[in-house]
Order: C-alpha cells, then sequence, then structure tokens
C-alpha cells in the first residue's frame, strides 16, 4: 500500500512538471519533432547502443575486482547478471535495483549481505569519478563559457558583485571536488572501524529519529565493510581507472546520439559531459518504464544552455533516454530466459534477501 502511494505521489508530480513544460512551450511544432526524428542517422544511434552494452562489460569488469578478496571470477561469468540487472532496473525502476547484486550472489555462491556491499563501494567509485569528471571538464574546458546559456552576460548579483552564470557553475565543480576528498576522508576512517563509526552515527541522529537512526547506522556499518573488498592500491587504482573510463564512454554516447541529428545537434566531448552531467543529476527522479527526471533535466539543458529549439531538444533527450538506459532491455530479457529467471520474482526476493542482510548487519555491529 505504501509502496503504491508513493509511486502515485510521483506520477503526479512527474505529471505537474510534464503539463507545466509544455503550456509554457505553447508554440510547439509536432511536425518539425516528427521530421528531426525520422531523420536520424541510425548507424550513429546503434554505435551508441553498441558503447552502451560494451559499458556493462565494463560494470562486470569492476566487480570482479572488488570480488578478488573473496571470489575469484571472471567478468564474463557476471556479465549476464549485470545486464539482467539493469533491465530489472529500467522495467521496475528503483525496486530493481538490488536485483543485480542478488543475482551475482547467486551466480558466485555468495551472501547477498556481501555483495550489497561490492554494490555500496561500486557507487562510491562512480560518484568519485563521475564528479571528478565533471569538475575537471567545466574547470578545464574554456570553451564551456561560450556557450549561449552562460554567455551574454547571465548570471546574478552576490554581495552587491555581479556574477556570471559560468563562474557559479564553476564555484559548484570545486565545491563537487572538494566534496569528493572530503567523502574520501570520510570512507577511509569508516574502512579503520565501521562499527565505531556506525555507532556514533546511530548515537548522533537517535534523538531525532530511532528508526531513522538505526537504519542509517546500518548503512554505514556496510559501507564500511564493503570498503574491505578493495584488496590493495593496485585493485583500488582498477577499479577508479575502469570507473573514469565508463563514464567517460558514456559521454562518448551522447555524442554519437546528437551526431546523428545531421550536425543539428552536435557536441564536442565536453559538451556532452555537461550534458551526461544534467541527465544524472535529473535521473534521481526516476519511475519505471516512462523514466521522468533524466529527460525533463536533459531537455532542459539543450533548451536553457544550448539553445537548441523545443522539438529538438525534446527528440534528443527521448533519444538519449532510450539508448542509454533503455536499450539494454532485449538483451537483458533474453538472458533472463536462458537463465530463467522471473523479474517479478526477482525484485520479491532481492528485497526479502536486503532486508535480511541489513539485519545480519545490525546484529553484527
Amino acid at each position: 500500500m505504501k509502496k503504491k502511494i508513493i509511486i502515485t505521489v510521483a506520477l503526479l508530480a512527474l505529471a505537474v512538471l510534464i503539463y507545466l513544460q509544455f503550456k509554457a512551450w505553447r508554440t510547439f511544432d509536432w511536425h518539425s519533432f516528427f521530421q528531426q526524428t525520422e531523420g536520424v542517422n541510425l548507424g550513429l544511434i546503434a554505435l551508441g547502443v553498441a558503447i552502451i552494452h560494451f559499458d556493462y562489460y565494463l560494470r562486470a569488469l569492476r566487480w570482479k575486482i572488488l570480488l578478488r578478496p573473496v571470489c575469484q571470477t571472471k567478468a564474463t561469468t557476471l556479465l549476464a547478471p549485470t545486464m539482467i540487472g539493469f533491465t530489472g532496473m529500467a522495467l521496475l525502476g528503483r525496486p530493481g535495483e538490488f536485483i543485480r547484486p542478488f543475482l551475482i550472489g547467486k551466480k558466485v555462491k555468495l551472501t547477498m549481505s556481501s555483495q550489497l556491499a561490492v554494490w555500496v563501494v561500486e557507487r562510491l567509485f562512480d560518484v568519485g569519478a563521475f564528479a571528478t569528471i565533471m569538475a575537471v571538464n567545466i574547470l578545464i574546458s574554456p570553451g564551456l563559457k561560450d556557450l549561449p546559456g552562460f554567455a551574454g552576460g547571465a548570471g546574478r548579483k552576490m554581495f552587491g558583485v555581479h556574477v556570471s552564470a559560468f563562474s557559479l557553475f564553476q564555484g559548484f565543480s570545486l565545491a563537487l571536488l572538494v566534496g569528493v576528498l572530503f567523502a574520501s576522508f570520510f570512507a577511509f576512517r569508516v574502512r579503520r572501524n565501521p562499527a565505531r563509526v556506525s555507532g556514533f552515527t546511530e548515537r548522533l541522529f537517535k534523538p531525532i529519529s530511532p528508526k531513522f537512526a538505526r537504519g542509517l547506522a546500518q548503512r554505514v556499518h556496510t559501507f564500511g565493510e564493503g570498503l574491505n573488498t578493495i584488496q590493495d592500491a593496485k585493485s583500488f587504482f582498477q577499479a577508479f581507472g575502469l570507473s573514469l573510463f565508463l563514464w567517460i564512454t558514456i559521454g562518448a554516447t551522447y555524442v554519437c546520439v546528437m551526431h546523428a541529428y545531421a550536425g543539428e545537434g552536435s557536441l564536442t566531448i565536453s559538451q556532452a559531459l555537461l550534458l551526461t552531467g544534467a541527465s544524472v543529476a535529473g535521473g534521481t527522479l526516476q519511475l519505471p518504464m516512462v523514466g521522468g527526471g533524466s529527460q525533463l533535466a536533459t531537455i532542459g539543458t539543450l533548451v536553457g544552455i544550448f539553445h537548441f529549439t523545443k522539438e529538438l531538444a525534446i527528440s534528443c533527450g527521448i533519444m538519449l533516454w532510450l539508448v542509454t538506459f533503455m536499450s539494454v532491455i532485449p538483451a537483458g530479457l533474453i538472458l533472463a530466459h536462458f537463465e530463467r529467471v522471473s523479474f517479478t520474482k526477482l525484485e520479491a526476493e532481492s528485497k526479502v534477501e536486503e532486508e535480511k542482510a541489513l539485519a545480519e548487519t545490525n546484529t553484527e555491529a
């Protein structure tokens, strides 16, 4: 019941956002939209899909590296559960997020709790690598400040001084780098003594909400234990290097898709990475099968920063979502058939195993 209420509220919020967006675009030219969409270069779209599928192999290879302390396996062995897991996310939304660690655990005969720990560390590498790329890209790419949305004196006054929009963006990038450094320091402290840090976290937040404090402490403890999956400095640099390469290839996918629009949507890799950042940020609001936040953020950035026409921006936003997020579904369904798994059962089973793993962590702590 609670889950249905949350989904209903999210759908209503998304519907309001879409309504407001289209209300502001009353002059939308549907003929132009369909004309531009039909004229895309299918070869470049296919190349983008191929790069995204290669990224799933990179994710499987990174997971293999993080499994070294407890299990020796091959990236090819982890590829099927990885793709099935991302298919589950595309079909089910956030509830399907734990299908991947659940399937990998079954494949290599390890507990769900151990795979949740790997999943947490994988997220850390993703966030760290992504934040680093975004920040460095904004700070060292002079061409970005000449984008239409940043040029022309756009900005705001702060403490009586006019600050350009791009300067604000650069300030955000510096804050992002500082945040990554702080998170790395925090991770180092947690890794040394996860029980102590999780206990401190629970005591700190218990006066606010005992239930929230207990859940957060469990997550912190799982995070700390998960950091032990980094076997040595070599494993750390391999995992981080793979993470950087993975996000750069995702940027390359954006370049392919944008260039598919007969030059109208062409972007440099630097501009594509900027657009990727907006898409990832918007992806925090993601609904099963329909997405939502990712497309709206992409479209808003293309119109507001790149000054694309509304018709071209919407077509590009939908196409990017299909290529980067939904294109895994056909391969994932085929692999699920051969692996004899049901997504409905997987969602329920992975949820049960996740709760068991968190309960075990709480007992150990």
